[in-house]
């Protein structure tokens, strides 16, 4: 296996690592800033309050977007065992 080879597999396992994290830290960054922006314009300053309307928002962005994120970790999957196989056999 070349240098290059291993740039490019290395380069869509982040790729992948971003697909199957960004989504969810999106949305847990948008819900923590409006329960934030909440909090200081009711002056409530309850650290729990945040916690429940977070996980709600992973939970429903994991139910839309769980089909992309499994195809997406599938799909490298698949590749890498490809040249697994690949480099065996030669």
């Amino acid at each position: 296996m070349s240098q290059n080879e291993a740039a490019v597999l290395l380069e869509g396992a982040l790729l992948v690592a971003l697909k199957l994290g960004g989504p969810l830290l999106a949305a847990s960054l948008v819900v923590g800033l409006v329960i934030s922006l909440v909090q200081a314009v009711t002056q409530i300053n309850e650290s729990t309050l945040a916690f429940v309307p977070k996980l709600l928002a992973l939970g429903a962005t994991l139910v839309l977007l769980g089909p992309y994120m499994t195809a997406a970790l599938e799909g490298y999957a698949r590749m890498l065992l490809d040249r697994i196989v690949a480099i065996g056999a030669s």
